[in-house]
This record gives structure tokens, sequence and C-alpha cells, in this order.
């Protein structure tokens, strides 16, 4: 804990803002736990989850950390969850004053409806998880969804990249299709999209609102597997406005600290740092 607050005390900041962190309710936690601890197909590795406790004492955690406001990353992997994932989410967020109102969605005939629903509830930001939930974010079902979030300008953090294993519908040409017909739609781009980091990229250039967070990217655990390409990194400086700090707590196989030092990695400077971690979501989530 000391060595964050250094990090952060260092950089002049009093709070960090993490938009990728995990909250659900405590099954489907522990059968999200399960799976990593199986190194199932999705993660294909050794993936101890270094923050395993009871819900109060992570959030208790991330205070501690000095993160002053996070998500609750969670999503459905089958029809019929969705609904009452958000019905988890808002009460989280009604008793965790510090987390952003969390929501998400699958591709079913009452997403709409309860899409709309979480939106006029206070939902900040939504999650989609394109990987587990093994649909194509093109599914007409989700056309009004996406329309909706689009005109509201309520953000959803997609997992679409290829990474740590490819999915059916992963990767960065259906998302490129997606805003084809949704250019102003706020996407948050998972995990920099690794490993197709590049197209990613390219699509940030494209489409002024898209953004990327920086969820496991840059620390050596992504780094020895999917390498950020360096001849690409002039343009994390390019496009230092839209990078957002993320660190997948708590389901990571090291330290909170090395997902900030991560950041260091390329010598992009304090300025940069600072932006990823608190000033972009700040005016982001419009927090004072």
């Amino acid at each position: 804990m000391a060595g964050v607050v250094a990090f952060r005390e260092r950089l002049g900041l009093p709070t960090l803002i993490d938009v990728h962190t995990h909250f659900m309710p405590k099954n489907v936690m522990d059968k999200v736990w399960a799976y990593f601890d199986s190194a199932g197909p999705l993660t294909g590795r050794h993936w101890p989850i270094r923050y395993r406790s009871e819900e109060q004492t992570r959030v208790e955690q991330l205070r501690a950390f000095g993160v002053g406001r996070f998500t609750s990353m969670l999503y459905p992997h089958k029809p019929d969850m969705a609904a009452w994932l958000n019905q988890w989410a808002a009460d989280f967020a009604a008793r965790t004053p510090d987390c952003l109102h969390t929501a998400t969605f699958y591709p079913e005939e009452s997403a709409p409806g309860y899409v709309a629903e979480a939106v006029a509830a206070g939902a900040r930001v939504f999650k989609s998880h394109i990987q587990v939930g093994d649909y194509d974010p093109n599914d007409l079902l989700l056309d009004p969804v996406w329309g909706l979030l689009a005109d509201n300008g309520v953000p959803t953090v997609i997992h679409c990249g290829s990474g740590p294993a490819p999915g059916r519908f992963t990767g960065p040409d259906r998302i490129a299709a997606l805003l084809a017909r949704h250019p102003r739609l706020p996407l948050i781009i998972a995990h920099m999209g690794l490993p197709e980091y590049v197209e990613f990229l390219d699509l940030a250039d494209r489409y002024p609102r898209v953004r990327l967070d920086t969820t496991m990217a840059f620390t050596d655990f992504t780094e020895s597997a999917t390498p950020f390409p360096r001849a690409a990194v002039p343009r994390l400086r390019d496009l230092e406005d839209r990078i957002l700090f993320g660190s997948d707590f708590p389901n990571i196989p090291y330290s909170y600290l090395d997902a900030l030092e991560a950041l260091e990695r390329f010598d992009l400077g304090d300025d940069w740092v600072r932006a990823v971690v608190y000033d972009n979501a700040a005016a982001l989530f419009d927090v004072s």
C-alpha cells in the first residue's frame, strides 16, 4: 500500500481513478475466481488472484490506495442475467458512493428496456465482454442499445481484443463495423485492445469518442506474452487525452503498484501518467 501512496503523492495527485475494477455478486465472483484458478481456456496460464478477499475488504483496499473513483465491472454470459446484475450494481453503487454506477447488457429482446432503465437510474458506465459473453457486438438486438448509449454519451468499457485468447467475435474488424454505424458511440477499449494494439489505436484515431484503458497492458505479466509494439509508443503520447488507467483489480496476478509502475515503462513523462491515472477519467466522468 505504501508504494501506491508514494506513487500517487509523487505525481502530486490527491486521488486516482481506476475505470476497470470488478465488483459483482458473490456467487458470480466466486465462479470467476474458480475459472481463473483452473487456468481456463480464456486465460491459458497460471493466474493467481492477488486481491482475493470479501467485498468490503476490497473496497477498503482501493480506498487505502487512494483510488477516489472506481467501477463495478460485471457482465453476463447468458440471457436473462444482465437485468439482475444491473439491479445488484445499482445497489452496490448506492452503498458505495465512490463507485461509478456500472451496468451491463446482453443481446436479448429485453436489453433496450433495462439499459434505458439503468441510464435513467444514473448508470455512468457500462461493461461489455465480447469474449465471455460470446456474442457479436453487431447483433441487431443490440442496435438500439448502442444508439441509446451514443445519444446519452454513456461510455462502455468493452473487452473486444483477441487476448488473452481469441473468441468467436473478438477483434478490431467487428468494432470497426459497429463504429461505422454508430460513430458517436463512446467506447473504452479494454486492455488497450491487446493483442491488436495498433488496430485499436487506428480506431481511436478515426473516432474521437473512442478511448482505451490500460488494464494489464505494459506490465511484465502481459509484456512476456503480448508485448506492446515499440514502434507504436509515440501514438500513446498522441492519444494522451484518451487513455485511461484500468487495473482489473482484484483479478490481477501481481500487485496494484505493478499496474501503476507499468505506465512508466516507456518514459512518456509524469504529465502523461497524471493524465492517464486521473485527468482523463475525471473529465470523462465529470469528477471534481
